[in-house]
């Protein structure tokens, strides 16, 4: 499991190590994993034009060092310092010993268009608010270059703590983070700016709960409900499906096929699109007299494409079994019975669905996906699945995102307060076991550009509702059911574009896939 954790938690973590090591070992440690991954990107260091972008933060010295280190092999670094006198003083000495070079920002437009590999320590983990207009223009000149970029850390101009993009901001190929990830590495809109991620040990000791968290194959498959020997359809699990109308009858079919490959034993539909589910899926079993005499389920799907049903939506609120909200079903739901449930709840939104429950434009939304999905299940009592090409799940107590520190800085403010230094003084069976508590956001980069297809949604709210059916958390079961999707979409697609029905057929070879 990948997991990530504030600013003020590694700040914390950092104290602690410095504390126990001689002084500018900790910086020395970033700054050769920073140097290796370098060299690895570059292939060729003898010969090769490295730019270094400084600031004033610690960021500037792990790239002054791991310059330093470059230069040593035969490649030409070049330190550009936004603010000279306030550059670390033992990386420039370190850089220069070595026959490195230093420049001024007004030569940065000419050395990146010539550099083979330019290295972002511009701004700090605590940077805020984009880059300053001194240091936007650089981030520019990277992007329109032939050169490989790398941000130490994160890149300069994003939000740490919660992924949120202000204004100019570095786009990496390569983002070297030290310790742990940060949370703005994992999500949207920031991991995007992020690259590719390698995390560097560096001897950190973190707390056992994260801020976020990502599941892996091995996670995900000690999650999968697996029958036993004494297993029946009723033991594995019914999943009810209240969904579809006579406009959108294939958002039941979609939904019941995502359910039929989740695991569950039994799929019950209710609905007025019954006819076309049982001619597309004849094990379905298909009833039109509502939720309450559909027989026993042990969860619900309610809303994919169920037009105007309120009453069929309220019936599933009415029962005592884990419920799945999703498209229709969240803009029928009445917030304060959701909020009264004690069987779990899981609302599944895109960001369009959660800027229309809270009230904001969606740009706000796309814009801030940690404090928009933590904002929804506080609001609601309920464990939210935000979709997205970072999908993310939050518990009602997954709190607020942790405060940064630091301030947006362009000319390297934000950095880690006292921190590396240098020259500073200074279920199977259907358990609900597996997760941590549920006070960390998980976050879901499985999936594929082509998943954004019409019905491809109903197919998740299935799979998930089929998943807690067999016995899973709300939280865990939104968490796989992303993770499965995801993977089946990206098989599904294999480099073209694939219907949502497709998906749902790659849903077996995905759950092969984790569990091999």
């Amino acid at each position: 499991m990948r997991t990530a954790y504030s600013v003020e938690t590694v700040r914390a973590a950092e104290r602690e190590l410095m504390a126990r090591l001689p002084d500018g070992a900790l910086m020395q440690r970033a700054a050769a994993g920073l140097a290796a991954a370098c060299a690895d990107l570059l292939g060729r260091v003898y010969g090769s034009r490295v730019v270094l972008l400084i600031g004033s933060g610690d960021n500037g010295g792990d790239a002054l060092y791991a310059g330093a280190r470059l230069a040593r092999r035969g490649a030409g670094v070049t330190a550009v310092l936004l603010t000279p006198e306030r550059a670390h003083a033992g990386g420039l000495a370190a850089l220069r010993r070595v026959g490195g070079r230093v420049a001024g920002v007004d030569s940065a437009d000419e050395l990146i268009d010539r550099a083979d590999l330019v290295v972002d320590g511009i701004v700090g983990i605590g940077g805020k608010g984009g880059l300053r207009a001194e240091a936007a223009p650089l981030a520019s000149a990277a992007e329109r270059s032939r050169a490989a970029v790398v941000a130490v850390d994160l890149p300069s101009g994003v939000d740490a703590d919660t992924g949120e993009v202000r204004g100019a901001a570095i786009r990496a190929d390569l983002t070297v983070t030290f310790g742990t990830h940060k949370p703005g590495l994992l999500v949207d809109p920031a991991r995007e700016y992020a690259g590719s991620v390698r995390l560097i040990d560096i001897g950190l000791e973190l707390p056992a709960e994260p801020e976020l968290e990502a599941l892996q194959h091995a996670d995900v498959a000690r999650l999968l409900p697996v029958p036993g020997a004494e297993s029946d359809k009723y033991r594995r699990g019914v999943v009810g499906i209240a969904a579809g109308s006579s406009r959108y009858p294939g958002a039941a079919v979609l939904a019941v096929a995502g359910a039929l490959r989740g695991g569950a034993g039994a799929v019950r539909y209710v609905g007025p699109a019954g006819d076309a589910v049982i001619a597309r899926f004849p094990e379905t079993l298909v009833s039109d007299r509502g939720p309450k005499k559909a027989g026993r389920v042990q969860a619900w799907v309610a809303g994919p494409g169920a037009g105007d049903d309120a009453a069929a939506v309220a019936e599933v609120l009415a029962m005592d079994v884990p419920v799945l909200l999703d498209a229709d079903g969240l803009r029928l739901a009445d917030r304060e019975t959701v909020r009264a449930r004690t069987a779990p709840t899981l609302m599944t939104p895109h960001a369009g669905e959660a800027a229309a429950l809270l009230g904001v434009a969606r740009e706000e939304v796309e814009g801030a996906r940690l404090a928009a999905v933590r904002e929804l299940a506080g609001r609601y009592g309920a464990t939210v699945l935000l979709k997205g090409a970072t999908t993310v799940v939050a518990d009602p107590g997954s709190g607020s995102a942790a405060p940064g520190g630091g301030s947006g800085d362009g000319s390297g403010g934000g950095s880690r307060s006292g921190s590396r230094g240098g020259s500073r003084s200074g279920s199977r069976g259907g358990s609900r076991s597996g997760s941590r508590g549920g006070s960390a956001v998980r976050v879901n980069a499985t999936g594929t550009a082509w998943l954004a297809t019409a019905g491809s949604g109903d197919v998740l709210s299935g799979l998930a509702g089929s998943l807690l059916a067999a016995g899973l958390s709300a939280r865990d079961a939104g968490s796989v059911a992303a993770y499965l999707h995801g993977l089946a979409g990206r098989f599904a697609a294999d480099g073209a574009p694939a219907g949502a029905h497709d998906v749902a057929a790659a849903i077996p070879g995905a759950w092969r896939d984790v569990r091999e």
